[in-house]
């Protein structure tokens, strides 16, 4: 953990940590330690691991929900700030949901960042809104180490503050992605196998 010492550096371990489907059916949310040992993560798992490693080279150990509509899945990051800009760390399975280089003034830009590229294979976009930041601090010590699972930070990161990406009409009126940004999700990191 020492040497992934930039968002970049963990980025890159994120992104070589294969990707968690669930096989066997049972929803997790697995801690830093149980991640390492399990060798597979989600988006909300791959964003604690990232946050704790962040924590460890004087970081805030922050995570954001990007909250969708019903039909299609929320995401998790973990946000950090390099000279007043913020970026993200960022693990998905498809092309569009990425890591964010910190060049973002503000976390409304960052989250907006995800916008254009949320979107469902009929092209209809399905961010909806975005979390004030969660410093996962409040949890105390453990949540780096439980062997439980961390249902407790995604209950949190559902209910804290969120902030609508746009008024309803305008939401009604989106353009949906057109047919070469719809390929984009058949682009994978991992096929699911």
């Amino acid at each position: 953990m020492k040497r992934l010492n930039t968002p970049a550096k963990v980025q890159d371990f994120l992104n070589k940590i294969p990707i968690n489907f669930e096989k066997d059916g049972i929803d997790r949310c697995k801690s830093p330690v149980m991640v390492l040992r399990a060798k597979s993560a989600h988006c909300i798992e791959a964003a604690i691991l990232g946050a704790y490693i962040l924590s460890l080279h004087g970081h805030q150990p922050l995570l954001m929900h990007l909250a969708s509509t019903k039909e299609d899945k929320d995401h998790v990051i973990a946000p950090f700030k390099i000279k007043g800009l913020w970026g993200a760390l960022s693990k998905g399975n498809h092309v569009t949901l990425r890591y964010r280089d910190p060049v973002y003034k503000t976390i409304r830009e960052l989250a907006m960042s995800f916008f254009n590229e949320y979107y469902l294979e009929n092209g209809v976009k399905t961010m909806r809104n975005y979390s004030r930041l969660l410093n996962l601090k409040i949890f105390g010590p453990d949540w780096v180490i439980r062997e439980d699972n961390l249902w407790d930070i995604d209950d949190k990161l559902d209910k804290i503050k969120h902030f609508d990406i746009a008024p309803k009409d305008v939401i009604r009126a989106l353009r949906k992605a057109d047919r070469v940004e719809r390929k984009a999700l058949y682009i994978f990191e991992q096929p699911e196998k």
